[in-house]
Parts: structure tokens; C-alpha cells; sequence
């Protein structure tokens, strides 16, 4: 990222997002690090802003036994806008939007059923889990959705903004 303010904007950003009252799962962190991971051209700095923002706003939250799987969920858009970085097209992101939303319910929910009593350890059990967290899937999805138009959409208009803007002697 060229402007140094901008990690810190980032994880100040998402911290507050999830401090403030929202709907369940409805916020900025997936595309936080999918926009991350796209524009910094380390994968480290993305990881850092990605993770600063959720330690940052779960300190002030509370710590919780998933934390390890929320973290290492987060990181996968950060990786694929990494992967994505030289061919960020609106397709590769939609698309990295997409297997984000999708991979951290698959993780975080296959964590909640393999470490927890609440569900049984069966294939019935996994289905009931699935099943219970599709409410909060949905504004998942949802805020997934706002946020990365919110992000690349800003970008991209900043962007030709500075590129129509004649310069000055």
C-alpha cells in the first residue's frame, strides 16, 4: 500500500465495525483482508491489518476458545488477494468474495461441531450445525457483499479520480 496511513485506517476500520452494534456477522473483516491482500504487496502486511483489526476489537470484546479458527478463516481472503493481486479483475473478485464467505462458514462451523458438546460428532450432527448457523451465514454473505462494493468500488473510483486530475507544474 503507498500511503502508510491506509493499514491503519484498515484495522481501525474493522475493529470499530464489529465494536459498534451491527447485525450478527454483518462486517467489514473478509473484505478487509480480500482488499488487503490485494493491495499490499506483502502478503504479511495483509495478514497483519487482517488480524490487528480482529485482536484489536476482540480484546475490547472478550476472548473466546474459537478465536484460532476465526483468525486462520480471515486469513484465507488474504491469501486469495494475494493470488489475485496481478489480475484483479471484478470476476477474480467477486469470485475471491465468494470462496471467502463460503470457506469461513465451512471452517468456523466445522471448529463449533468438532470442539464442542453441543452438536454430536456425526454427519447428522455437522448437517444440524451447518444448519443452525445459516441465519448468521446470511448477513455474512450480506456484509461480505456490501463491503467488498464498498472497498474496491472506493478504490477504483479514487483511482480515476487521480488519473483524470491534471497535474501541476
Amino acid at each position: 500500500m503507498q500511503n502508510k496511513w491506509i493499514p491503519a485506517l484498515l484495522i481501525a476500520l474493522g475493529a470499530c465495525a464489529r465494536l459498534v452494534p451491527h447485525p450478527w456477522n454483518f462486517t467489514p473483516i473478509m473484505a478487509i483482508a480480500l482488499y488487503a491482500g490485494v493491495r499490499s504487496t506483502k502478503f504479511w502486511t495483509a495478514a497483519l491489518i487482517t488480524l490487528g483489526a480482529l485482536l484489536l476489537s476482540d480484546s475490547i470484546l472478550g476472548f473466546y476458545s474459537g478465536m484460532p479458527y476465526v483468525y486462520a478463516a480471515s486469513l484465507v481472503p488474504v491469501a486469495l488477494g494475494s493470488y489475485i493481486r496481478e489480475r484483479s479483475s471484478l470476476g477474480a473478485i467477486a469470485g475471491s468474495a465468494v470462496f471467502s464467505s463460503v470457506s469461513f462458514f465451512l471452517i468456523t462451523n466445522t471448529a463449533v461441531w468438532a470442539t464442542g458438546s453441543l452438536y454430536p460428532h456425526t454427519w447428522a450432527g455437522l448437517g444440524l450445525c451447518f444448519t443452525a448457523a445459516l441465519p448468521f451465514y446470511r448477513n455474512e454473505i450480506a456484509g461480505d457483499v456490501v463491503y467488498t462494493c464498498v472497498f474496491f468500488g472506493t478504490d477504483a473510483l479514487l483511482r480515476a479520480v487521480a488519473r483524470t486530475r491534471p497535474e501541476t507544474a
